[in-house]
């Protein structure tokens, strides 16, 4: 890798992801927070993949990774943007420098199993206890190589969020930093590539805290100063446990599929553990840069609250101007998302009603929904909103309501009076009078403006509706032949 450009900021961060899976919205959190520590200090922002672990990487996930990345606005043509640099290309310095805290002593070769450890502590839950500390060993095939930690004193570490976390070193076990075959494990291979690429800031979720000052202890045995660190709450459900892909929904790519901006979701991403201040929630990623602080992200986990997020992505989506909400929603209304065949979408149609449901929605995978019944040759009925609004006295209040739209002017207002109109006859106020309506010709209770979507909608269109409505009140109502009893003979 190449150092800072003269003149250039100092301030350089990383993100470390492993391609082993979709982007996890924790991930997403830790890339936007070292993202905005960059742009606001003028530093670099160095993407590594950590793709050692041969068994699980896959490179369409490392694909994936620099797309969810660019969705969020972190993209590889910024000038604040390094990388991507892939953490097996450094396996030879890496090797390098475990050999080198060999020669120096500061490492030793160790031939121990598990078994012989419990067998000489007997207890199966103590650490290494030092035993090849001294024995001298040369390296061979399956003999791990250990760090040798101090056995007196303690390793502060400097965490701008945590304070300054002290570990007394004889609490540190001589760890291993390379395996038995030579190659470096984790922490010897993260502490080399972040010297490699001259990291001054490391933030990282907590959970990386308890071996921080292992790495610590590296970086200066490997003769160099060790960065700054940040360790970022973890995020948690609403029953404030860990995020987890196997109980939760965390994909990145999940959240986006289902119509969450990519600005909502920046904005929400980075209220998680840290907050603007002056109880400012919605605000533009700039403005977000602007105000960014490490040093006031809160260390006590941080809630992923999915109704806030909702939340957040209605108000984004009020934001846009109506042709780019319209725009925006493209994807879900074509196939696989919409259920209606390409010929029967009108795009006049659509354009429509987009002002009537600009509003109204707050993931942008309902539109297709709130639109099904203008593309459709039949409505979708939802059973739960036929039962509720198709209730006794029914059938009468959509004769005369068919009746009545028969001949009348066919505009939102006029078509308005003449459900209330109806509705009043039959003892009704407007809300109860058009359910049974809006469930007729829509297919559900809930949805857009009824009366702007019948005049949308077409007067032939809605009468077919009401009939078929009608239709299945009268054979719900009519016993079936099963149903009649026997004549007695």
């Amino acid at each position: 890798m190449t150092s800072p450009a003269p003149g250039s900021s100092s301030t350089r961060v990383r993100f470390a992801p492993s391609p082993t899976g979709m982007f996890h919205v924790g991930g997403a959190r830790s890339a936007l927070f070292n993202w905005a520590v960059a742009k606001q200090q003028g530093g670099t922002f160095v993407l590594r993949i950590e793709d050692t672990d041969a068994s699980r990487n896959q490179p369409e996930w490392v694909d994936g990774i620099l797309s969810a990345m660019e969705a969020l606005g972190i993209r590889k043509d910024d000038p604040a943007f390094e990388g991507p640099y892939y953490q097996s290309e450094n396996a030879g310095i890496q090797k390098d420098a475990a050999q080198r805290l060999f020669t120096e002593g500061k490492a030793y070769y160790c031939d121990c199993t598990r078994d012989a450890l419990i067998a000489r502590t007997g207890n199966q839950q103590t650490g290494y206890d030092g035993f090849c500390r001294d024995r001298g060993l040369e390296y061979a095939e399956g003999r791990a190589l250990r760090f040798r930690t101090p056995d007196e004193g303690e390793t502060q570490v400097v965490d701008l969020i945590r304070g300054n976390p002290t570990f007394p070193n004889a609490n540190l076990e001589d760890f291993v930093i390379a395996r038995g075959n030579g190659s470096p494990v984790f922490l010897l291979a993260n502490v080399v590539d972040d010297i490699d690429e001259n990291i001054t800031l490391v933030m990282r979720a907590e959970e990386h805290l308890p071996n921080t000052p292992k790495q610590q202890l590296l970086w200066e045995a490997l003769g160099h100063t060790p960065p700054q660190w940040a360790h970022m709450p973890v995020i948690v459900n609403e029953k404030r446990q860990k995020l987890s892909k196997r109980r939760d929904k965390v994909a990145l790519e999940d959240y986006l599929a289902e119509g969450i901006l990519p600005d909502a979701m920046v904005n929400y991403l980075m209220l998680l553990g840290w907050a603007p201040g002056n109880d400012e929630e919605i605000l533009p990623f700039d403005e977000l840069v602007r105000r960014f602080r490490v040093e006031d992200i809160n260390s006590s986990s941080a809630f992923f609250d999915v109704k806030k997020l909702t939340a957040f992505n209605g108000e984004y989506i009020r934001a846009l101007s109506v042709e780019d909400f319209a725009a925006a929603c493209a994807p879900w209304l074509q196939a696989p998302a919409a259920p209606w065949a390409p010929d029967q979408f009108d795009e006049k149609v659509f354009d429509a009603v987009a002002p009537l449901a600009h509003s109204r929605v707050a993931l942008l995978s309902e539109i297709t929904n709130n639109v099904d019944f203008l593309f459709l040759d039949a409505p979708i009925i939802d059973e739960d909103s036929w039962n509720k609004a198709m209730k006794t006295g029914a059938a009468g209040l959509l004769t005369d309501v068919r009746a009545a739209l028969a001949d009348v002017a066919w505009e939102a207002e006029a078509l308005k009076d003449t459900v209330t109109t109806v509705g009043e006859a039959h003892g009704m106020k407007l809300g109860k009078a058009q359910a049974p309506v809006r469930v007729a010709v829509t297919g559900r209770r809930i949805g857009l403006p009824l009366f702007e979507s019948l005049e949308v909608l077409g007067r032939e269109r809605t009468l077919v509706r009401i009939d078929a409505a009608l239709a299945r009140l009268v054979q719900a109502a009519t016993p079936s032949d099963a149903e009649v009893p026997a004549t007695a003979e």
